[in-house]
């Protein structure tokens, strides 16, 4: 759902759930001459906050740390890159709502 999102908006994906020791990114893609980074976060409700607030300071130092491993692997260092969000907003019985937010971190 996410993947193919972003490939309607024009971007082409590379990676999905690309691992390392030091964690996972869910989506690498490129716009344009961008690397951008996904991740993912999906919820079936907000009680407990909306997908947006998974993301904290240690996940995206994390993501971080992952996308440097990815870049330095393909010899990218120093290349452009973003950090976007896929929110997935799916209560039970409805329609999921999906929405990509682009360099949210």
């Amino acid at each position: 759902m996410a993947a193919e999102l972003l490939e309607r908006r024009g971007l082409t994906v590379l990676d999905r759930n690309w691992r390392c020791p030091r964690g996972e990114l869910d989506i690498v893609a490129t716009d344009g001459d961008l690397v951008v980074f996904c991740e993912v976060k999906a919820r079936s409700g907000v009680d407990y906050g909306g997908p947006l607030h998974a993301i904290g300071p240690d996940k995206i130092s994390r993501v971080r740390g992952v996308a440097r491993a990815w870049l330095s692997e393909r010899d990218l260092v120093g290349c452009r890159v973003r950090f976007d969000v896929v929110s997935v907003l799916w209560p039970p019985g409805e329609p999921a709502r999906v929405e990509h937010l682009e360099g949210v971190f």
